[in-house]
């Protein structure tokens, strides 16, 4: 499945009737419960003995995807768009793949 296929697909379940800002300020307050629970589940392995639990990882993986996917909804933009600005952009930063030297010293964009 492609980016703006899933972002099309994904919509179909927002809630139908509420404009952009209201849709941006959920898809923010979304993205941010979302990587939260993603981080939560990793904490409680790593500090908390608990067993890696990749498939509750994975679901809210894709509950970060459907946030996104409706943040870029709300902007009016494909998520592939920003899929492909954001490599891009890391290609500017890093031509040679990750680089500490090039993290520490790299220029505001």
């Amino acid at each position: 499945m492609d980016a703006n296929e899933y972002q099309r697909l994904a919509l179909r379940t927002e809630a139908p009737g509420r404009e952009a800002r209201e849709r941006l300020l959920n898809a923010a307050l979304g993205l941010t419960g979302e990587a939260g629970e993603f981080g939560d589940t990793l904490k409680k392995h790593l500090f908390h003995g608990h067993p890696l639990d990749e498939a509750a990882l994975r679901k809210e993986l894709g509950d970060v995807l459907w946030y996104a996917a409706l943040a870029c909804d709300a902007l009016g933009l494909q998520l592939g768009d920003v899929m492909g600005e954001n490599i891009a952009k890391l290609r500017r930063r890093y031509p040679d793949g990750f680089s500490s030297e090039r993290s520490l010293n790299r220029e505001a964009e």
